[in-house]
């Protein structure tokens, strides 16, 4: 009585890429898979890169360290955390962070037992003739200005014999003169001892900042008079 078969209807199968090129077949948990270990490869690339440039920085520009000691009072206290520049061991003489100037605060190895570092400030350079007298610093027979000390951890007023700063070598001084090991005790740092510059205090928050480098009264026309003056002899 009724014909339940369907005349003139086709039967449709599955779907495949050959059928029709414009068409892609895709398995969804196949797919997934494949995505999240797509994924998870870059992820473990973009850290190992981000490690990888921390470690650049660490081992060629730049490297944390701690303030031990009350020696560089009141610019320093105990604990504080900062970052110092390694660039000078490239001597970039064309920009001040490159090299060593007179009045940075540099972090090097004791010379009299390279396992401990300090961290000072440099006051005289490589050729230049340095003596502290009633507490005064003299450069080549001039006063060094230090804008940066303050009278209270400078009560004592010393003086030490005149010294020669050799080439290669700095003169360093704690800002904290009164409670201060340095070069007036035990002599001159090597340039190879110095292993970085100190240039930005990230902790403790309330003095987070740069630090301040001494202005002079004679920087470096000081050393060149006394080259001149030493050629024409």
């Amino acid at each position: 009585m009724f014909d339940f078969k369907r005349k003139n209807q086709f039967d449709f199968g599955s779907y495949a890429s050959k059928d029709d090129r414009d068409i892609e077949v895709y398995r969804l948990r196949t797919e997934s898979r494949q995505g999240l270990w797509s994924e998870s490869l870059k992820l473990l690339r973009d850290i190992f890169l981000i490690i990888a440039v921390f470690i650049l920085l660490g081992v060629f520009v730049a490297q944390p360290v701690v303030v031990e000691g009350t020696s560089m009072l009141p610019e320093l206290h105990d604990g504080e955390r900062l970052l110092v520049n390694k660039l000078v061991y490239y001597k970039f003489q064309s920009v001040s962070w490159g090299h060593i100037e007179r009045g940075d605060v540099i972090v090097f190895w004791y010379p009299k037992d390279p396992e401990k570092s300090y961290v000072k400030r440099v006051i005289g350079l490589p050729g230049e003739m340095v003596e502290v007298r009633d507490g005064k610093i003299l450069i080549n027979n001039q006063e060094l200005n230090e804008p940066y000390l303050d009278s209270e951890y400078n009560q004592s007023l010393p003086s030490y014999e005149p010294k020669k700063v050799d080439e290669h070598y700095y003169f360093v001084m704690g800002d904290n003169r009164d409670n201060s090991s340095d070069s007036r005790l035990w002599g001159l740092v090597p340039e190879k001892y110095i292993y970085g510059k100190a240039f930005f205090r990230y902790w403790n928050p309330s003095h987070i900042g740069f630090l301040k480098h001494g202005k002079y009264n004679l920087p470096e026309e000081v050393k060149t008079k006394d080259v001149r003056a030493k050629s024409e002899e």
